[in-house]
């Protein structure tokens, strides 16, 4: 049984494992950097363990002080949340050699399907519909021309380590191809140490579809439903939704049996998603699949009553499914807006700061995913989202009106936010209409039109 989890993460998703984990009776262990050590996440754990100075290479991303600090708490698991090592197959697998629970996939799970070209391989060996694209990673910006040109502009540049919307860029024509490719390769190098790149077929106006699944260690798989993301920005989503205004019942068997075969494929453990791309047509092709838990798993939470959190610490602990597929029920509508600290109209630039006064808004069918705190100083070093807000209601319209609701009463001083943005976009006749894809932000943005 597990007894006492690490979690190796910061922010609202360590207060999110943090809260189940309590629930469970299952003691918490939180790391922090040393500008972290009055985060919330630092004072709501059982112990914490200060890892290091406040840039990530120095702390969160130091996989031998976390697994340092977790043996020396005598946690017996760690639970990775998203991001930092959430997807690090390596990692993973040190986890196993130091006979720690690691709450996620395999790290050879997660090695093939973390490299984009691998899983793109993985599923067409299976039979799902992917993306046209390249089979085998490409390492030169002439390959990558090469391989463009034959399939026709316009094209998705994509990292194969990638995820976050780094290292991607749409490549109208083949005059700035070699430029764009140059740009994101070196973008992924940074972000994730690999400069490998694939190609894919780029298909406009369509929305971003992704399937939660959930696997045991004995072979079942079960989908939870869907969430639309198309509402994004540079490839980092900004409201989700659950479920999706586009997929019907037949649409939804359909796809929901393309995922959980996907999951299946790749030999799959814990909680994770399948993300697909639906066009206008309602054809539908695989992307990716993110090996951990997803920023937005609350929607799908909200409509279905499953915890996503305590499903992966059962799994983990070798627990077989107590529900099937028959069993999961969506109920209502479910939407998430991402609340950042950034400038919007400063090109969404971060607002690092002091947080001089905040109130939460609450009632029925209101969740709040945040860290935040008045008084609390909100870190330049890190990811600029400070609340998710999600509402739940019977359907898609009263969760559009709720939404209003919670986004007009919610207050955070002292800082620069995207609340007025998010308002807007909730109000902007195509969202309320649901005529809406991954270009309508930018078409916004830009004056024309959404």
């Amino acid at each position: 049984m597990i007894k006492k989890v690490l979690i190796a993460n910061r922010g609202e998703i360590a207060v999110r494992i943090i809260r189940t984990c309590r629930e469970m009776g299952i003691g918490t262990v939180a790391i922090c950097s040393d500008i972290d050590k009055d985060a919330l996440h630092a004072q709501l754990a059982d112990e914490t363990v200060c890892i290091g100075p406040m840039p990530a290479k120095d702390s969160y991303l130091r996989m031998d002080r976390i697994l340092s600090a977790t043996l020396a708490t005598g946690a017996d698991a760690i639970h990775p949340g998203f991001g930092f090592l959430s997807e690090n197959s390596k990692f993973a697998a040190l986890c196993r050699k130091c006979n720690i629970t690691f709450i996620g996939p395999s790290a050879e799970v997660i090695d093939r399907m973390g490299n984009k070209s691998e899983a793109r391989k993985t599923m067409m060996e299976a039979g799902i519909p992917v993306v046209p694209g390249t089979r085998e990673p490409v390492l030169s910006a002439e390959d990558g021309k090469k391989a463009a040109d034959e399939m026709g502009y316009p094209v998705m540049i994509k990292a194969s380590a990638g995820g976050g919307g780094k290292g991607m860029r749409i490549v109208q024509s083949e005059e700035e191809f070699i430029q764009h490719f140059e740009t994101a390769s070196q973008e992924a190098k940074s972000s994730f140490g690999d400069g490998t790149m694939y190609i894919e077929k780029y298909i406009p106006k369509a929305r971003h579809i992704e399937f939660q699944i959930l696997a045991d260690n004995y072979g079942n798989v079960v989908h939870l439903g869907e969430r639309d993301c198309s509402i994004q920005r540079r490839h980092q989503k900004m409201i989700e939704e659950a479920p999706s205004f586009v997929i019907n019942e037949e649409l939804r068997r359909t796809m929901g049996a393309a995922a959980i075969k996907a999951a299946k494929a790749a030999d799959y453990s814990n909680a994770g998603t399948i993300e697909f791309i639906l066009d206008q047509k309602n054809c539908f092709y695989f992307i990716e699949m993110n090996t951990r838990i997803q920023v937005e798993h609350g929607v799908t939470e909200m409509v279905t009553g499953i915890d996503l959190i305590r499903e992966q610490i059962k799994i983990a602990d070798g627990e077989k499914f107590s529900f099937t597929q028959e069993d999961i029920k969506i109920q209502g509508h479910s939407i998430e807006c991402r609340i950042n600290a950034e400038n919007p109209n400063k090109n969404f630039m971060p607002s690092p700061g002091l947080v001089t006064s905040l109130h939460m808004p609450g009632g029925n069918g209101v969740r709040i995913d945040s860290a935040l705190y008045a008084g609390y100083w909100i870190p330049a070093a890190y990811d600029s989202l400070i609340v998710k807000l999600m509402v739940h209601d019977a359907n898609r319209e009263l969760a559009i009106q709720k939404m209003r609701g919670v986004l007009g009463e919610l207050v955070i001083e002292g800082i620069d936010t995207n609340i007025d943005f998010q308002y807007r976009i909730i109000n902007h006749e195509d969202y309320i209409k649901g005529k809406t894809d991954t270009g309508f932000v930018e078409r916004l943005l830009s004056g024309n039109g959404g």
